[in-house]
């Protein structure tokens, strides 16, 4: 970017490690909503979502893993793209789960969101997943309408969970896709209700892998006045880490460990194979694009879901799927519940 002439303003705040849906878990303190102070901005890179959507800056990079660009970017109202698997390089990004992570961008429009990911796409031989096909011209046809696009709507993504007033901005956009050309039609993908269990097994795991790093020896901060190998593991571990990464390294592990590992993470890859064969078979049945919402939810308050891990969890229930399958996917602007985006 710096090559290009970008601009760096400076470090956003995130939720720890990568690892929330609100940017509450920081050692620097929450992050709010630009629109609503008193409501989360979404996480884990709520801090560039919300520089974007408070108009700071044009644009911003984040990470996405679960849904980490493009939940954000529909809490504060700005464009979050979640790039192809291998499509941007991840050296230099700290590891939370190696086959799920992605560098991600936000841009106050699509254009500018294009031209981010335009600027740092393609192959790094620095990063192994990265991938060495052409990285074609995202500003080609940006102006070129939706006229005979099919629009796939899956039924599995508008249920009961589905916020009403969320459910009736999309219908709008849909609508609004209809009268401008757009051929609407349902699809189906059948195995959505296992993706929220299937990450949250897998990245866990994948974390438990990456984060034994931080040891206190070679990587991370290292505890004082600790006189063995364990003691120095412990300790700094024990402070180092904050309680939700503890959570989900102890999640991680126990899905990795004997005994259990076929019981989780084994039936948690199969059930990831079977939702990435969905999006193939919806694809190979004539949809263009998938249309469906970014969270069931518009923001929430700062608070409301720090001690209830579940429904912290459930925020990321639209987006998981697409880190899963390893498909790009993109949060755009719809309307506004109130004044939240």
């Amino acid at each position: 970017l710096l090559a290009a002439g970008g601009v760096v303003l400076g470090k956003t705040n995130m939720d720890e490690f990568a690892m929330g849906s609100s940017t509450e878990n920081s050692a620097f303190g929450a992050t709010r909503n630009p629109h609503d102070p008193t409501r989360v901005p979404g996480g884990s890179s709520g801090g560039s979502a919300a520089a974007v959507g408070a108009g700071i800056v044009r644009c911003a990079l984040g990470s996405d893993t679960g849904g980490s660009v493009r939940q954000p970017a529909s809490f504060c109202g700005v464009v979050g793209i979640k790039p192809t698997y291998g499509r941007v390089s991840r050296y230099g990004l700290v590891a939370f789960a190696s086959s799920l992570d992605q560098v991600g961008m936000f841009g106050a429009t699509v254009e500018e969101a294009a031209l981010l990911l335009q600027t740092v796409a393609g192959q790094d031989p620095r990063d192994a997943t990265s991938s060495n096909r052409e990285v074609p011209d995202y500003l080609e046809e940006i102006d070129a309408g939706v006229e005979g696009l099919t629009v796939g709507v899956p039924a599995e993504y508008f249920t009961e969970a589905l916020d009403p007033e969320v459910r009736k901005l999309c219908e709008e956009a849909l609508d609004r896709l209809r009268k401008a050309g757009a051929l609407i039609r349902e699809v189906s993908l059948p195995h959505t209700q296992y993706a929220v269990p299937t990450y949250y097994i897998l990245a866990p795991a994948e974390a438990s892998s990456n984060l034994a790093r931080y040891d206190g020896v070679r990587y991370g901060m290292r505890a004082p006045g600790t006189d063995s190998v364990a003691a120095v593991y412990e300790a700094s571990r024990t402070q180092g880490f904050g309680g939700e990464i503890v959570r989900r390294i102890m999640l991680g592990t126990f899905a990795l460990s004997a005994g259990y590992y076929e019981a989780y993470y084994g039936r948690a890859q199969k059930a990831r194979a079977l939702i990435a064969r969905d999006f193939q078979r919806v694809w190979e049945g004539g949809a263009d694009v998938l249309f469906t919402p970014t969270s069931p939810t518009p923001a929430f308050p700062l608070g409301e879901r720090t001690q209830d891990p579940v429904s912290m969890y459930l925020s990321d229930i639209y987006t998981v799927t697409a880190n899963l399958a390893g498909i790009p996917g993109i949060s755009v602007p719809i309307g506004s519940v109130g004044r939240l985006p």
